[in-house]
């Protein structure tokens, strides 16, 4: 009961503050791209575009979350509460992974991707792959500048190999990097399933435990915060 009343409650702050809104506008503007791009382009261009927003949703989005929360005192009132930092990690990859992969299988559906459970699949593990990253960063800035300035590198590291593999630099040893399994899994493509599924995993239970450690250490250490 009590992760569900969080899942509800980060559903309603996300509506309240617009990300639904937002979102809608952005899929019909991609489906719309899609529609216009050659045949040929369709399904990498979408690959890249799910890629890179919906299924990044977490990492752009995560830290006006945060500091819309702490602003608002609603990290006061968890920290207080029986939830653990584990719950509030997966009320948010949950949340946002929902959204996220919505959005991305619409996209998906207007450039004809084949192998939808593949590309559904894709989406919402690379959300909670973002997600935990946007957790771990946002748990230790204390404005929005700060946060927008902390990601700057982390994109670059986890999108710049995956446009190159998209573009022909299909080395095999880039599928270490978790961006080229996803940009593969987004495609439809599910060669090396059992094996590309085993890597990525490891990188999330990764990111998860530092991300359950920056999030209980904040909840543990609540205080102001400035927008």
């Amino acid at each position: 009961m009590r992760k569900k009343n969080l899942f509800v409650g980060d559903v309603r702050f996300q509506f309240k503050y617009g990300f639904y809104f937002v979102y809608t506008i952005f899929t019909v503007i991609y489906a719309s791209l899609i529609y216009v791009f050659p045949h040929s382009w369709k399904v990498k261009a979408a690959t890249i575009m799910i890629f890179s927003d919906p299924a990044a949703m977490g990492l752009f989005f995560m830290g006006a979350i945060i500091l819309l929360e702490k602003s608002e005192r609603v990290l006061n009132s968890i920290a207080v509460s029986p939830v653990g930092a584990d719950e509030y990690i997966l009320s948010k990859v949950i949340s946002i992974g929902f959204i996220s992969t919505v959005v991305g299988l619409i996209i998906a559906f207007a450039a004809d991707i084949s192998n939808i459970p593949m590309v559904a699949f894709g989406i919402f593990v690379g959300s909670a792959f973002f997600t935990l990253v946007g957790l771990i960063i946002a748990s230790n800035t204390k404005s929005l500048n700060q946060f927008i300035v902390s990601t700057v590198p982390i994109e670059i590291i986890c999108f710049l190999p995956p446009i190159f593999y998209s573009f022909g630099y299909e080395k095999t040893f880039m599928l270490i990097h978790p961006g080229c399994i996803l940009v593969r899994f987004i495609s439809g493509n599910s060669d090396y399933l059992l094996m590309l599924t085993f890597i990525l995993l490891i990188w999330i239970i990764t990111v998860y435990l530092i991300a359950y450690k920056n999030i209980k250490k904040m909840l543990q250490q609540t205080g102001g915060t400035k927008l």
